[in-house]
Protein backbone atom coordinates (compact mmCIF):
# COMPACT_ATOMS: atom_id res chain seq x y z
CA UNK A 1 0.00 0.00 0.00
CA UNK A 2 1.01 3.69 -0.74
CA UNK A 3 1.47 5.98 2.31
CA UNK A 4 3.00 9.64 2.60
CA UNK A 5 3.21 12.16 5.00
CA UNK A 6 1.67 15.59 5.19
CA UNK A 7 0.69 18.86 8.02
CA UNK A 8 -2.86 20.33 6.65
CA UNK A 9 -3.02 23.50 7.25
CA UNK A 10 -6.03 25.84 9.11
CA UNK A 11 -9.54 25.50 7.50
CA UNK A 12 -8.91 28.86 6.24
CA UNK A 13 -5.96 28.71 4.53
CA UNK A 14 -7.68 25.69 2.72
CA UNK A 15 -10.70 27.19 2.03
CA UNK A 16 -8.27 29.98 -0.21
CA UNK A 17 -6.27 26.92 -1.54
CA UNK A 18 -9.43 25.44 -2.29
CA UNK A 19 -11.19 28.05 -4.16
CA UNK A 20 -8.51 27.59 -6.87
CA UNK A 21 -8.21 23.91 -6.43
CA UNK A 22 -11.40 22.88 -7.47
CA UNK A 23 -11.14 24.73 -10.89
CA UNK A 24 -7.02 24.20 -11.46
CA UNK A 25 -6.14 21.05 -9.65
CA UNK A 26 -7.43 17.31 -11.20
CA UNK A 27 -6.72 15.92 -7.81
CA UNK A 28 -9.09 18.47 -5.77
CA UNK A 29 -10.97 15.77 -4.61
CA UNK A 30 -8.79 13.04 -3.76
CA UNK A 31 -6.91 15.20 -0.79
CA UNK A 32 -7.59 18.26 1.56
CA UNK A 33 -4.74 21.30 0.84
CA UNK A 34 -1.46 20.32 2.52
CA UNK A 35 2.26 20.47 2.63
CA UNK A 36 3.79 16.97 1.78
CA UNK A 37 6.38 16.21 4.67
CA UNK A 38 7.17 12.72 2.77
CA UNK A 39 6.30 11.66 -0.69
CA UNK A 40 4.59 8.47 -1.26
CA UNK A 41 6.24 5.06 -0.45
CA UNK A 42 5.45 1.62 -0.45
CA UNK A 43 5.02 -0.27 2.97
CA UNK A 44 3.47 -3.86 4.10
CA UNK A 45 1.50 -4.26 7.20
CA UNK A 46 4.50 -5.30 9.51
CA UNK A 47 6.82 -2.85 7.91
CA UNK A 48 4.07 0.30 8.34
CA UNK A 49 3.45 -0.30 12.35
CA UNK A 50 7.31 0.21 12.53
CA UNK A 51 7.11 3.71 10.54
CA UNK A 52 4.32 4.98 12.47
CA UNK A 53 6.28 3.81 15.77
CA UNK A 54 8.77 6.30 14.13
CA UNK A 55 6.78 9.08 13.21
CA UNK A 56 5.51 9.02 17.10
CA UNK A 57 9.04 8.91 18.14
CA UNK A 58 10.20 12.00 15.54
CA UNK A 59 7.02 13.86 16.56
CA UNK A 60 7.96 13.82 20.20
CA UNK A 61 11.33 15.64 19.18
CA UNK A 62 9.85 18.33 17.06
CA UNK A 63 8.20 21.45 18.44
CA UNK A 64 5.23 23.25 16.65
CA UNK A 65 6.10 25.05 13.34
CA UNK A 66 5.05 28.10 12.04
CA UNK A 67 3.51 27.94 8.54
CA UNK A 68 4.22 31.23 6.49
CA UNK A 69 2.76 31.63 3.01
CA UNK A 70 3.90 34.42 1.35
CA UNK A 71 3.07 34.27 -2.40
CA UNK A 72 2.31 32.35 -5.29
CA UNK A 73 5.20 30.50 -7.43
CA UNK A 74 5.77 27.56 -9.76
CA UNK A 75 7.34 24.28 -10.79
CA UNK A 76 7.82 25.85 -14.26
CA UNK A 77 9.32 24.59 -16.49
CA UNK A 78 9.52 21.08 -15.37
CA UNK A 79 6.25 21.34 -14.83
CA UNK A 80 2.94 23.54 -14.98
CA UNK A 81 2.25 23.63 -11.31
CA UNK A 82 1.11 26.13 -9.28
CA UNK A 83 1.65 26.62 -5.41
CA UNK A 84 1.71 29.02 -2.59
CA UNK A 85 5.04 29.36 -1.22
CA UNK A 86 5.67 28.01 2.54
CA UNK A 87 8.59 29.90 3.83
CA UNK A 88 11.65 26.97 4.92
CA UNK A 89 11.23 27.27 9.06
CA UNK A 90 14.03 25.93 11.05
CA UNK A 91 11.62 23.59 12.56
CA UNK A 92 9.80 22.57 9.57
CA UNK A 93 13.54 21.35 7.83
CA UNK A 94 14.16 20.16 10.70
CA UNK A 95 11.00 17.88 10.72
CA UNK A 96 11.63 17.05 6.73
CA UNK A 97 14.95 16.22 6.98
CA UNK A 98 14.27 13.44 10.23
CA UNK A 99 11.74 11.60 7.93
CA UNK A 100 14.24 11.24 5.46
CA UNK A 101 16.57 9.50 7.58
CA UNK A 102 18.01 6.19 6.69
CA UNK A 103 15.39 4.26 8.47
CA UNK A 104 12.94 5.56 5.83
CA UNK A 105 15.46 5.15 2.96
CA UNK A 106 17.65 7.92 3.15
CA UNK A 107 17.22 11.69 1.17
CA UNK A 108 14.66 12.88 -0.59
CA UNK A 109 14.52 12.31 -4.51
CA UNK A 110 14.54 16.11 -4.95
CA UNK A 111 15.30 19.49 -3.26
CA UNK A 112 12.39 19.82 -0.21
CA UNK A 113 10.31 22.94 -1.41
CA UNK A 114 7.64 23.40 1.16
CA UNK A 115 4.48 24.33 -0.74
CA UNK A 116 0.76 24.11 -1.11
CA UNK A 117 -0.48 23.10 -4.75
CA UNK A 118 -2.64 25.07 -5.72
CA UNK A 119 -3.27 24.54 -9.69
CA UNK A 120 -1.32 21.57 -11.40
CA UNK A 121 -1.73 20.31 -14.97
CA UNK A 122 -2.31 23.21 -16.47
CA UNK A 123 -1.82 23.96 -19.85
CA UNK A 124 0.77 26.59 -21.28
CA UNK A 125 -1.59 29.76 -21.32
CA UNK A 126 -4.15 28.71 -18.56
CA UNK A 127 -0.51 28.66 -16.46
CA UNK A 128 0.64 32.00 -18.07
CA UNK A 129 -2.75 33.47 -17.46
CA UNK A 130 -3.21 31.81 -13.43
CA UNK A 131 -0.14 32.43 -12.50
CA UNK A 132 -0.32 36.37 -13.63
CA UNK A 133 -4.08 36.59 -11.58
CA UNK A 134 -2.76 34.91 -8.70
CA UNK A 135 0.73 36.58 -8.28
CA UNK A 136 -1.42 39.80 -8.40
CA UNK A 137 -3.93 38.69 -5.86
CA UNK A 138 -1.25 38.03 -3.60
CA UNK A 139 -1.07 36.35 0.21
CA UNK A 140 0.40 36.17 3.41
CA UNK A 141 -0.80 33.99 5.74
CA UNK A 142 1.12 32.82 9.29
CA UNK A 143 -0.28 29.96 11.39
CA UNK A 144 1.10 27.35 13.95
CA UNK A 145 1.36 23.43 12.66
CA UNK A 146 0.75 21.31 15.53
CA UNK A 147 0.50 18.06 14.39
CA UNK A 148 1.27 15.91 11.32
CA UNK A 149 -0.19 13.06 9.75
CA UNK A 150 0.76 9.52 8.55
CA UNK A 151 -1.74 9.18 4.96
CA UNK A 152 -2.26 6.05 3.06
CA UNK A 153 -3.62 5.87 -0.39
CA UNK A 154 -7.29 4.33 -1.29
CA UNK A 155 -8.04 2.17 -4.72
CA UNK A 156 -9.59 5.03 -6.11
CA UNK A 157 -6.40 7.53 -5.41
CA UNK A 158 -8.13 9.15 -2.66
CA UNK A 159 -5.50 9.59 0.15
CA UNK A 160 -6.97 9.06 4.23
CA UNK A 161 -5.41 9.69 7.52
CA UNK A 162 -3.78 6.69 9.04
CA UNK A 163 -2.58 7.94 12.32
CA UNK A 164 -2.32 11.71 13.59
CA UNK A 165 0.85 12.46 15.90
CA UNK A 166 1.37 15.86 17.83
CA UNK A 167 4.84 17.98 17.59
CA UNK A 168 4.90 18.40 20.95
CA UNK A 169 8.90 18.37 21.65
CA UNK A 170 8.37 17.01 24.57
CA UNK A 171 11.77 14.75 24.15
CA UNK A 172 14.07 17.38 22.15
Amino acid sequence: MKYGVAAFPSKEMQDIANSYRKRYDPRYAKITPHITLKDAFRADDARIKEIAEEIERIAKRHKPFKLHVTRVSTFSPVTNTLYYKVEPDEELMSLHEDLHSDFFGGPPQYQYVPHITIAQELSDSEHSDIYGQLKMAGIDHTETIDRIHLLYQLEDGSWQVYETYRLTGEQS
